[in-house]
């Protein structure tokens, strides 16, 4: 009869964090557990309850480990089982269940390994990893976000050491053989059911120890330097994108290939305009005068004036859309909008001539009723029937 999946067993999903786990299997081992379930005269139910005691039990030894856990959420019970065909006895470092078949070569050297990301390597010879990727912020302004622009920057390099050549051993020495790992960079260890490849803790997976150190290098065999590197930012990158420089960043290990460059966008805060994908947006003010009779006014765009027609009687907070004055899209290619906020300024710093003027303009407006306030009588409108 074919097993049951273990999350199916507990009820619960596979992205269950351990402590759900746990809570799931002690509450079906107080329910069936063979201690409560001794009932005289039903053996059967008995029975059942003990098996699926059993089964839950099985279960959650298996996904409270991490390790079986990972092996069995990849490749179901032949990961975990020990009777699956993709075990057999004997082999290198083979202890109970020991080595692994054709079919399974490999498999738990990739989830067990203990080494640095992108190492490959099965115990034949010194681990090869890719080296590690680098990041670069790089802060530009909102007009080289929207044209583009080539930046300069200057990155960590690594050069070979020319005291030792990149062997890291004092001149006149040479690397030897690490007596842990016998050369192949990796050890192999006994956990649990498993015979687990994990990266040799003495020469960190080159298979070489250096007894006498390049003074000049620390042994590295390399020394950090400085490079300069040409970046060009495309037209229309936003804010958060990435441009990946590919080989520039930290060297591989062992002769593995280099890892890559990654440069982050910071696009810096405008003075005018804010960006909203590919559209912009500025905020636009205009005198009393000038919303109420109308007028003809230059706006700015990201590259150079347009002219908008305010007409007669416009409240603060109209909106105008310039099309395709926006930000033509790294990804999108097509050009995003303007979109002009038309803010209405209240006179300050009024003289008492000014101010007298003003009044006599609001009694005069007021003679005939809300018509030139209409926003005023709408509101006035809606207070009367709130409190009526």
């Amino acid at each position: 009869m074919a097993k049951r999946d273990y999350y199916e067993v507990l009820g619960v999903a596979k992205n269950a964090s351990e402590d759900d786990i746990k809570k799931a299997y002690r509450k079906l081992a107080m329910k069936y557990h063979p201690d409560r379930n001794q009932g005289e005269g039903d053996e059967k139910a008995a029975k059942a309850a003990e098996e699926k005691f059993k089964e839950a039990k099985e279960a959650y030894e298996m996904l409270s480990d991490a390790d079986k856990r990972a092996a069995y959420d990849r490749y179901g019970h032949a990961g975990v089982d020990p009777n699956a065909g993709g075990f057999r006895p004997g082999g290198p470092g083979a202890e109970g269940f020991g080595g692994f078949s054709d079919a399974f070569g490999g498999i738990f050297d990739e989830i067990f390994g203990g080494g640095r990301g992108g190492g490959r390597g099965r115990g034949d010879g010194p681990q090869v990893y890719r080296g590690a990727d680098l990041k670069y912020a790089m802060e530009i302004t909102l007009e080289e976000a929207v044209m583009g622009v080539e930046k300069t920057i200057k990155v960590p390099s690594w050069d070979e050491c020319d005291a030792c050549h990149g062997s890291g051993a004092k001149p006149g020495t040479k690397p030897t053989t690490c007596p842990t790992c016998g050369g192949n960079g990796t050890v192999r260890i006994q956990q649990g059911f498993f015979s687990i490849q994990q990266t040799c803790p003495r020469c960190h997976g080159s298979g070489k120890i250096i007894p006498e150190p390049c003074v000049k290098c620390d042994g590295l065999g390399k020394l950090k330097r400085q490079k300069t590197l040409e970046v060009k930012i495309p037209a229309g990158i936003d804010d958060g994108m990435r441009i990946r420089s590919s080989g520039n960043g930290e060297p591989g290990i062992n002769g593995g290939p280099p890892g890559d460059l990654y440069v982050e966008i910071h696009v810096k805060e405008h003075s005018v305009f804010q960006r909203d994908g590919d559209d912009l947006h500025c905020n636009v003010p205009v005198s009393f005068a000038q919303a109420a009779l109308g007028s003809d006014i230059e706006v700015p765009t990201i590259g150079g004036k347009a002219a908008i027609s305010i007409p007669e009687g416009t409240q603060s907070g109209k909106t105008f859309r310039l099309r395709g004055k926006g930000v033509k899209g790294v990804r999108s290619g097509y050009p995003g909008d303007l979109y002009c906020h038309i803010q209405v300024e209240t006179p300050v710093k009024l003289t008492e001539h000014q101010k007298k003027l003003l009044k006599e303009l609001d009694e005069s407006l007021h003679k005939g009723g809300n018509k030139h306030s209409p926003q005023e009588k709408s509101w006035t409108d809606k207070v009367k029937d709130l409190f009526s």
